[in-house]
C-alpha cells in the first residue's frame, strides 16, 4: 500500500532526485524519495547504539573521526582498484 502526500525539499535535493531518475539510477523521484526514507529508517537503531555508546565513553574525538575517515578513504580506494581490474 501506498500514500500520497506533498512535501517541500529544497530545490538542489528536488535537482539530486531528478537526475538519479535520469541516469537511471531511479524509478521515479518517489521511487527515489522512498528509498532515502527507509535507509534512514534502517539506520535509526543504530542511531540508538550510538547515543548508548557516547553515554558510556563519550562521543568521538577528532582524532577518532579521522581515523575513521582515512580507513574508510583506503577502503574506497581498495575497491575502486579492485573495480578497475574486474574482480568486483
Amino acid at each position: 500500500m501506498t500514500a500520497k502526500i506533498t512535501v517541500s525539499l529544497p530545490d538542489h535535493l528536488v535537482e539530486h532526485a531528478r537526475a538519479a531518475v535520469e541516469e537511471g539510477r531511479a524509478a521515479s523521484v518517489s521511487a527515489y524519495v522512498a528509498q532515502a526514507l527507509q535507509q534512514k529508517a534502517d539506520r535509526e537503531p543504530i542511531g540508538d547504539f550510538f547515543e548508548m555508546f557516547d553515554e558510556k565513553w563519550g562521543p568521538p574525538t577528532e582524532e577518532d573521526t579521522a581515523w575513521a575517515r582515512e580507513q574508510l578513504d583506503r577502503a574506497d580506494r581498495e575497491m575502486a582498484e579492485k573495480k578497475a581490474k574486474g574482480l568486483l
